[in-house]
């Protein structure tokens, strides 16, 4: 199915802005948000072609959040998981065609649930369970399920959301961290979309219309993090990661 920006109707341009600015939202602020509207643009666009619409929307709030957060980063985290996501987007690139969206969804719910319950036991807990923050195989699954399903249906946020909060990792560093991980990786995504045939003038010329949501959710996602207390911060992820579990399996 191809779409032309000319053609577009009234419901598809209310959910291009509204998921353009999540995303900006997402990145600076909230992580996890876009998760409840990039599923969206599956439902009002052809759903491989979202992704492509998709991946330059998250690239640009990616500079908002890293020119703002640059200095933030946790290396160390990022060094651990991002090998892994590199294998994972290479696996996810040969799986593309031989799996579909209704098997995928469920396995992808599963996991982020799985992990959810583990990351909130042992932030919750009086036992640290498996040592998880020290497990080197923590690291790599973590890293490979979110290169997958970053490369399958730009929905790595979460996985990667869990994986910080398990880490325990302030706010302003949670959201720095995640900047320079999206903006590495989502670079390294746009070579296998294009060979995909999912980014086209068209998805461009959509996406560069949208631009400025996307601009305005990044900045007002920089004036709610600085307001949130560190506890709601990580409550608020936790309830978005256990939301976009349980969405996958509707």
């Amino acid at each position: 199915m191809i779409y032309l920006v000319s053609e577009l109707n009234w419901l598809q341009w209310i959910i291009a802005l509204a998921t353009s600015f999540s995303i900006g939202l997402t990145k600076t602020g909230i992580p996890g948000l876009s998760i409840l509207f990039i599923p969206l643009m599956a439902e009002v666009f052809p759903a491989k072609a979202s992704t492509g619409i998709v991946l330059p929307l998250l690239m640009f709030a990616d500079v908002f959040a890293v020119a703002y957060y640059r200095s933030h980063a946790v290396w160390s985290h990022l060094l651990r998981l991002l090998p892994w996501t590199t294998l994972g987007i290479v696996i996810g690139f040969f799986v593309m065609d031989k799996i579909s969206d209704s098997q995928l969804k469920p396995i992808i719910g599963t996991i982020i649930l799985v992990i959810l319950v583990i990351s909130f036991w042992f932030n919750n807990g009086q036992k640290k369970v498996l040592f998880l923050p020290q497990n080197r195989w923590f690291a790599v699954g973590m890293g490979v399920a979110a290169g997958i399903t970053t490369m399958m249906a730009n929905a790595a946020g979460t996985i990667v959301s869990i994986y910080f909060l398990t880490m325990k990792i302030p706010k302003t560093e949670f959201i720095g961290t995640s900047a320079w991980y999206f903006f590495l990786l989502n670079w390294f995504k746009v070579p296998f979309s294009s060979s995909l045939g999912l980014i086209t003038a068209d998805s461009l010329l959509l996406d560069f219309i949208v631009f400025p949501a996307v601009a305005a959710g990044a900045l007002l996602g920089i004036v709610f993090l600085r307001r949130i207390p560190e506890k709601k911060f990580r409550v608020i992820v936790q309830a978005l990661a256990a939301i976009a579990a349980i969405k996958l399996f509707l």
